[in-house]
């Protein structure tokens, strides 16, 4: 009954030139909320191939009934100049009336994505202040979670001392250049980190940004930071809190004297005006 009322919806517009192209794009007894059909997959390689002009359906949930996925297809649609046509529903891109309701339709779907991640966001948010990690890069001197409940970091014993030597000697040398220079004449380089994909960073020399990062991590502390707040993490500390002050402290220091350096003479008209995130003159 579906196919006869497009067919026929078809027929009515012959005047403009329109045509039923005999291939039956069905999914008989697959739901429209996945976008895993074979007919619909063939339906959009068509489209990408130019053998199709408008699509036709009888309601606008047949082709699927996830606004997401709904504004994904419509997307391929208008790359190719393909319009859209709901035949129950007076809904038709070919006309201002019927792009009017599509653009409804797709700000419903904004919306939906939109209100998706502040929930996303809002979990996050609420797992951190439990303490538990919730992605991203792992510090140097972790693993990752193992326990799927507490989702608590693992220390990775010889990186954590690693982490410990580095505070140590940033507090002997007192600038974050010297240990940079020295971690370079001694060869040492970052931890490699293979992501889920197989791709690998790391094993490159410690920049000065890389070790004013691992400098200020207050997770070697057992805390879990987010945005600019800190909760009680569930993994163990692998700094104490004294040399971890003293390294702040002396880093807060050194920044005021960063900023407080008189200018140069003539011929550095931007020097001393523009630093980065964490103080420092750019030259």
């Amino acid at each position: 009954a579906q196919r006869e009322a497009c067919e026929a919806y078809v027929a009515s517009q012959v005047g403009e030139g329109w045509i039923v192209l005999p291939t039956l794009y069905d999914d008989g007894g697959i739901s429209g909320g996945t976008m895993e059909r074979p007919a619909l997959q063939q339906l959009l390689k068509d489209v990408d191939r130019g053998m199709i002009d408008v699509v036709v359906v009888y309601k606008v949930d047949r082709l699927t009934r996830a606004l997401a996925d709904f504004a994904k297809i419509v997307e391929r649609f208008d790359a190719r100049l393909v319009s859209f046509v709901s035949v129950t529903q007076a809904f038709n891109t070919t006309n201002s009336m019927g792009r009017l309701t599509l653009n409804v339709l797709l700000s419903f779907a904004q919306f939906e994505r939109e209100v998706t991640g502040e929930r996303i966001r809002d979990k996050i948010a609420a797992s951190k202040k439990k303490g538990m990690w919730m992605g991203g890069n792992l510090p140097l001197g972790y693993d990752s979670p193992t326990d799927p409940v507490s989702r608590a970091l693992v220390v990775n014993p010889i990186e954590a001392e690693q982490v410990r030597q580095l505070y140590q000697r940033y507090f002997e040398l007192g600038s974050v250049h010297a240990l940079s220079e020295e971690l370079a004449e001694q060869g040492v380089l970052t931890p490699i980190r293979t992501a889920a994909n197989g791709r690998q960073r790391g094993g490159v020399a410690w920049s000065r940004g890389a070790l004013f990062h691992l400098l200020r991590n207050r997770t070697y502390l057992g805390e879990i930071p987010h945005k600019d707040r800190t909760y009680p993490g569930n993994h163990p500390a692998i700094l104490d809190r004294a040399l971890f002050d003293a390294v702040q402290k002396a880093l807060d220091d050194n920044r005021v004297r960063v900023k407080d350096r008189p200018l140069r003479p003539e011929g550095s008209p931007l020097c001393g005006k523009l630093f980065d995130a964490d103080g420092v003159p750019m030259t």
